[in-house]
């Protein structure tokens, strides 16, 4: 299960990612890099799960501990970004027309 959501997550990165590349738009450009970076989070957040799961030893403990620490980081950082920029993104391609 933990398998499927890394990979989700990394296509939903890889998706965000692609988007912020193809718009010219900088509020929506800003957008795109928060909600790629939730993705990011997610993927390092699942990562430091199932490595904890498959290799049960003291250094996994540290290294999934510094992976899901810095998934969950990433992940409620970004997503108050998200928000933010989020309100701009229709005014701004209204303003663009």
């Amino acid at each position: 299960m933990l398998v499927f959501a890394i990979i989700v997550s990394f296509v939903w990165y890889f998706y965000f990612k692609t988007k912020q590349f193809r718009t010219n738009l900088p509020i929506r450009k800003k957008w795109f890099s928060a909600k790629a970076s939730i993705c990011l989070g997610a993927f390092l957040l699942f990562f430091g799960f199932n490595y904890l799961l498959v290799f049960p030893s003291s250094v996994t403990y540290v290294i999934s501990g510094l992976f899901i620490f810095l998934g969950g980081y990433f992940m409620f950082h970004n997503f108050k970004a998200s928000k933010h920029y989020g309100k701009f993104v229709e005014e701004e391609l209204s303003l663009n027309k």
